[in-house]
């Protein structure tokens, strides 16, 4: 082929796949189903009676439509995890940033527009804990037309890391977050894969999900990482796993015997199935960065690939050796500290350069105490525990979404427009702060205007306010991120920059900035809406570690943000008359 011939081909391309997009259309029902883990009956929501949730499967660049219909008995909303929705946030989901919840008896369609996104991303709930059990993957395959940057696998197989709790988890979270309760926020009970806590725990032996294999094939394994709060070590007894893809993009093949993926990331990884033929344990277990192992599930999820084949065994599946322990720091950022983006011509990277930033935040993470005004009325002291983000503590508006405000220019009383770019004050962050100046913190709702097409970079540093130094993995939503770098200790502007990876980066939604360390991001502000970001670690959300960039339309209809659909969910809905309707199902199922 000659030269001419082929770049006229790779400009070409896109708009060929383009042309040949498709529409695809799901029904998710989403009601409370019986369900039995852990020796406990119980009713739990779920869509399409199945835990984890449906997959969607699509190619780059098609569109799907979901029609959510909410059987259940309280409101909800789904967020498009790693999904950009350009100029689209009506349908990006977090409950009362974007949209209200879905009401009791109603239906809202979400129109999810695949672009850049290739590979894993998947979808879940935005209210509260509900994810824990309303979640689901969705694979994106190549437009038509092209391929893997891979040998194409022989098979592929979804594997999604969950969180198991006994009993009704909305009751327990309501109830550890009333004034003056001793509860704290619940811990998971068990952990499981594709739905099962796996052969170590009680009355699950039988349940156990298994993937059976054929030696000599290769399997594309797409893993989901839907705990609520854990950060997860995974291996398979006596395989080599290949990463080759995070986060909906690319990255250079990582061959390694055990992967860690945080909370809300999915990842892409190749399985040889070149052992001998038997039975292999796939084992899932908690990476914890706290500085105790205590209050943590301390049990191994497992599920086990079987050799297809005549061969007899009567020994247990063989469990990976080396599979770290829980607070194998070392072993976690060794792994981290390999990620790579592709960076091939057919997958660039258009890193923002230095010259080209022109907003910078420097955001700190921190475990807080409120500070208690007035206004805040008598039990504010009551409420044991806060976090915050550059000492503002996020509290969810009740009466309108954000994206609605702003879009009827009423900010006020909905949100302000002044999240400051750096913390008010700057110490020590590593050390145990505990002046009062560092560890109150006010609650609020500020976001962060952007201009459109802005070049922005975020340093994030973690603390250790009140002793509470843990990994904070962060989201941001509507668009993906270049990590330049992370490391630990307080961020040093002179020395860390030096270190920056300006060549292949990570791109990706979601990133851990590291315990007692910083994480620093850059992306281009070229998705006009309001856009959430927050910790992944859901106590560390409710707690109040999150806020919200608005980003301004860029003055032509192509760089403007879409009107909103027909009809948006209501922020008036009495739920009265449903909860009743829940309490009584609940006491029918007891009896």
């Amino acid at each position: 082929m000659s030269p001419r011939i082929l770049v006229f081909a790779v400009l070409i391309l896109p708009f060929f796949s383009l042309a040949l997009a498709e529409v695809h259309y799901y029904d998710f029902v989403v009601k409370e189903v019986n369900f039995s883990r852990l020796c406990e009956n119980k009713l739990m929501l779920v869509v399409n009676e199945s835990y984890p949730g449906p997959a969607i499967q699509a190619r780059k660049g098609d569109t799907v439509y979901v029609n959510v219909y909410n059987e259940g008995f309280y409101g909800f909303t789904i967020h498009w995890h790693g999904v950009k929705q350009p100029r689209n946030p009506w349908f990006d989901g977090p409950e009362y940033v974007t949209q209200c919840p879905i009401a009791p008896g109603t239906n809202f369609t979400y129109q999810v527009q695949l672009t850049k996104e290739e590979g894993t991303v998947w979808w879940h709930a935005h209210s509260d804990w509900t994810r824990a059990s309303v979640h689901g993957a969705i694979v994106v395959l190549p437009a038509l037309g092209t391929t893997f940057p891979f040998p194409e696998p022989d098979e592929e197989e979804i594997i999604v890391f969950g969180s198991w709790y006994l009993g009704n988890l909305r009751e327990r979270v309501e109830e550890s977050l009333q004034p003056g309760s001793t509860e704290t926020l619940p811990q998971s009970d068990a952990y499981t894969i594709n739905g099962q806590p796996g052969d170590f725990l009680p009355c699950s032996i039988n349940t156990t999900w298994r993937r059976r294999v054929d030696y000599g094939k290769t399997y594309l394994l797409r893993l989901v990482n839907a705990n609520i709060d854990a950060e997860f070590f995974f291996a398979i007894a006596e395989h080599n796993l290949t990463v080759v893809g995070l986060d909906g993009a690319y990255t250079k093949p990582i061959n390694t015997r055990y992967i860690v993926v945080t909370p809300g990331q999915t990842m892409d990884v190749l399985l040889n199935a070149n052992s001998t033929p038997g039975l292999y344990y796939m084992a899932g277990r908690q990476y914890l960065s706290t500085t105790s192992d205590t209050g943590f599930d301390h049990m191994n999820a497992t599920a086990i690939l079987q050799y297809n084949g005549n061969y007899t065994t009567t020994d247990a599946p063989l469990f990976p050796e080396h599979l770290p322990m829980y607070m194998s720091q070392a072993e976690a950022f060794n792994f981290t500290n390999k990620i790579r983006s592709l960076a091939t011509p057919e997958y660039p990277v258009n890193v923002p350069k230095e010259s080209e930033v022109t907003t910078r935040m420097f955001i700190t993470a921190s475990m807080n105490s409120l500070y208690c005004a007035p206004d805040l009325g008598p039990t504010c002291l009551n409420i044991s525990f806060a976090t915050s983000v550059n000492n503002i503590s996020w509290v969810n508006p009740t009466t309108d979404s954000i994206l609605q405000a702003y879009y009827k220019n009423i900010s006020n009383p909905i949100y302000e427009t002044d999240f400051p770019d750096e913390p008010p004050t700057y110490y020590n962050f590593t050390d145990g702060g505990t002046t009062l100046s560092t560890v109150l913190t006010v609650q609020a709702t500020k976001v962060k205007v952007l201009e459109y097409n802005e070049t922005v970079e975020i340093v994030f540093q973690g603390t250790n306010v009140m002793g509470g130094a843990v990994n904070h993995p962060m989201h941001l939503h509507g668009h993906s991120f270049y990590v330049l770098g992370f490391g630990f200790g307080s961020f040093d502007p002179l020395k860390d920059p030096k270190g920056y990876n300006l060549v292949d980066p990570p791109y990706v939604a979601t990133f851990v900035t590291p315990k007692n360390g910083w994480l620093t991001i850059r992306f281009v502000a070229d998705n006009p809406g309001v856009w959430f970001w927050h910790c992944h670690v859901e106590r560390h959300m409710t707690w109040g570690m999150e806020a919200a960039f608005i980003i301004k339309d860029g003055g032509t209809a192509e760089t403007s943000m879409l009107p909103p659909p027909a009809q948006m969910p209501s922020c008036d809905v009495p739920l009265d008359s449903a909860i009743k309707n829940y309490e009584a199902l609940i006491e029918k199922q007891i009896e």
